[in-house]
């Protein structure tokens, strides 16, 4: 009990990120990237300050400091349990694959991006499609403006389980130093996805995401809803059945359905997990509280609330019922 007592986890976090190595790509980001970024906000700013509601982007700067402040110290114990699962399994490696590390060799550094993107597809598409996970990330589309504080403007929690997703890398032979810098890489990427400034770019976003793929994300309205979770690449989304391209005459409503009325940072942060807290009480099944927790965000026991992929249905079979009608009157 006294040992309990004794501890100290901020001299406890300081000595682990003591001993882990350098991430060279956080001081570029630093000293070059960061500033960047400010500068593109401003000129953004400046040039459409229509796309700006600046007490809704001061309310998603306060969150993208206090999300930023929650990464900086998870990410020492992310990167510790990396580097413990790449150390611990490495006789495995040897003894059947042949090899303890994958290297550092330019190919290596091309699959680790790939395989970066596609666990973001996951984490991103689970998000979207588990209510729990759903309330850590809803803060980053609770905002109805779409501009590039969008970008910062994250949830507190998510860092805690999205890290679940690329713990088979280190396990594989992926040095932990690149996997760290490639999460990096994607996060700057994704930056500039956030603004409705830039057109659509032709080819290139026949591969990459761009913002006018990235548009469709964050829209609430129901032939947008859960598509397009990818981060760097397009491919994903056509691979598993999320892709959609933006449609000529549907104009983008950005935010969620339902909103937390307010911009009061905590609540966006805490919102979600009292409404499935509330939501939870109305139905005395096991069964039914767990799909509530569980379950994709939209779903109820007695049809109150409904699920994009209900949703999407009854707009396909709206539209059907109209065509008919239409024809049916010619």
């Amino acid at each position: 009990m006294s040992m309990l007592l004794s501890f100290d986890p901020i001299s406890a976090w300081l000595d682990m990120k003591a001993q882990l190595p350098e991430l060279e790509i956080e001081n570029i980001g630093a000293k070059y990237i960061y500033p960047i970024f400010i500068v593109l906000i401003l000129l953004e700013y400046f040039k459409a300050k229509h796309l700006f509601d600046l007490k809704e982007s001061w309310a998603g700067f306060v969150m993208g400091v206090v999300a930023t402040i929650v990464r900086v110290v998870t990410n020492v114990f992310e990167i510790t349990l990396y580097m413990f699962l790449f150390y611990v399994a490495a006789d495995w490696r040897a003894e059947y694959l042949g090899y303890v590390s994958l290297g550092f060799a330019w190919y290596i550094w091309l699959i680790c991006l790939i395989a970066d993107d596609h666990n973001f597809y996951w984490h991103h598409r689970l998000a979207h499609n588990v209510r729990l996970l759903w309330a850590a990330h809803l803060p980053h589309h609770s905002g109805k403006q779409f501009n590039l504080t969008i970008s910062i403007r994250n949830g507190w929690f998510i860092s805690f389980v999205k890290f679940i997703y690329w713990l088979w890398m280190p396990l594989l032979g992926f040095e932990p130093i690149m996997i760290a810098t490639c999460l990096i890489i994607n996060s700057f990427y994704q930056f500039f996805l956030h603004s409705q400034i830039v057109p659509s770019l032709g080819w290139y976003e026949k591969i990459f995401n761009t913002p006018y793929i990235h548009t469709v994300h964050h829209s609430s309205n129901t032939e947008y809803l859960d598509r397009n979770h990818g981060g760097i690449l397009v491919i994903w989304d056509k691979l598993y059945g999320t892709w959609q391209a933006p449609i000529k005459g549907v104009v983008p409503k950005y935010g969620i359905s339902h909103d937390p009325g307010t911009r009061n940072p905590l609540t966006h942060n805490i919102f979600e997990f009292q409404e499935i807290w509330k939501d939870m009480k109305k139905s005395p099944k096991l069964k039914d509280k767990l799909m509530y927790i569980f379950g994709p965000p939209g779903w109820s026991h007695d049809g109150s609330s409904k699920t994009s992929k209900q949703l999407q249905e009854e707009l396909i079979a709206e539209k059907a019922r109209g065509i008919k009608s239409a024809a049916v009157a010619a």
